[in-house]
């Protein structure tokens, strides 16, 4: 057995009726029923996944998978490809956007290197799992072998195990890597059956020359690729990134672990939806922190069966959005455990309706 399906062995659904116990609960506690609209909608899933009526998500941790992409040789991106290490390195320093919005939220923040094509200065913090320096161009050839699509998968399994190790009550994950949504939008194409057109939109701001080659590099990889794929290992390791499998085996992970996780914006959500190809349970773990303005997001987040938590008009990447989404989760599991019930404040709970 190979160690993919060895895994799925271990993912158990959430039980519904743990989330009707739930909603038993928001109506005894002293609000108008449903007032608090989706944030019970949130609790009541938190205290399923935990399997009680007294969840936490106090300990919050966002992992940021980083990596390089072969298909940047047809010049699919308006930044070079030695900006994924600078930005790797901008992350570690604490510069970046997702370092601020991590402190605020109270989240930890772990980077991973999972084939970063040019050196990283060393730095402790810096988790070091390359499985290549970048994939290789899927215009030409697979963008990984299957081999390392596992290794990768594999990675982001690691990160949630430790995670949950850890005491983490939630994850949140994110990825960095200058082509990835070129790759996201060629593996959204393939999922959805959708014209690579109606996927496929700007990333890091490339203008009409740029898209042109982005959409032209797509539609020769899925013509040379689609017919040797027969499941989401092959969509992986023909498409994807070796970020994007680590994401994957993350959503994987975090559904053994029975751990919420908050997917990020376009390129981790394609992640998470290989992840429910892999196996339909992950989606009673999954939360949807924000919506993309990426066209090739709506059409994901259907497939997993998700409502975004925010609409904040982003495309930045890096667990931003997970990051804005964690106070919200925060808020709704507090409001949850420890409001006061009618019976216990003295409140009078609303009249029947005389017969």
């Amino acid at each position: 057995m190979d160690p993919i399906n060895k895994l799925l062995l271990s993912i158990q659904s959430v039980d519904v009726a743990f989330i009707e116990k739930a909603r038993a609960r928001q109506l005894q506690l002293t609000k108008p029923p449903g007032s608090l609209g989706r944030l019970e909608e949130i609790a009541n899933r938190v205290a399923a996944i935990q399997g009680s009526l007294s969840p936490s998500v106090d300990h919050s941790r966002i992992v940021l998978f980083a990596a390089d992409h072969g298909v940047c040789a047809e010049g699919v991106n308006p930044y070079p490809q030695a900006v994924t290490a600078q930005m790797v390195a901008n992350f570690l320093r604490g510069g970046a956007a997702i370092n601020a919005i991590a402190r605020v939220a109270g989240a930890e923040l772990e980077i991973v290197d999972t084939g970063v094509a040019f050196d990283v200065p060393g730095d402790e913090a810096l988790i070091r799992r390359p499985i290549a320096r970048g994939t290789r161009n899927f215009c030409v050839e697979p963008a990984m072998s299957r081999e390392q699509a596992i290794a990768a998968i594999t990675i982001g399994l690691e990160m949630a195990e430790r995670a949950a190790a850890d005491g983490c009550h939630l994850l949140g994950m994110g990825e960095m890597g200058i082509g990835n949504s070129t790759a996201a939008s060629a593996l959204t194409a393939a999922l959805t059956n959708l014209p690579v057109k109606s996927v496929t939109g700007a990333g890091t701001g490339a203008d009409e020359a740029c898209m042109l080659r982005k959409r032209s590099a797509i539609d020769r990889a899925l013509t040379l690729h689609l017919p040797h794929i027969s499941g989401p290992l092959d969509l992986l390791a023909r498409l994807g990134g070796f970020e994007i499998a680590a994401m994957c085996g993350c959503c994987l992970g975090a559904a053994v672990n029975r751990c919420a996780i908050l997917v990020d914006g376009f390129i981790a959500t394609v992640a998470a939806a290989l992840a429910v190809q892999f196996d339909g349970r992950v989606k009673d773990y999954l939360f949807a922190a924000h919506r993309s303005t990426e066209p090739g997001h709506a059409p994901l987040l259907q497939m997993i069966g998700q409502r975004p938590l925010l609409d904040l008009e982003m495309r930045l990447g890096e667990g931003t959005g997970a990051a804005l989404a964690i106070p919200l989760m925060r808020a709704a599991v507090e409001a949850f455990t420890s409001m006061a019930t009618f019976e216990s404040a003295a409140v009078s709970e609303r009249e029947s309706p005389a017969p």
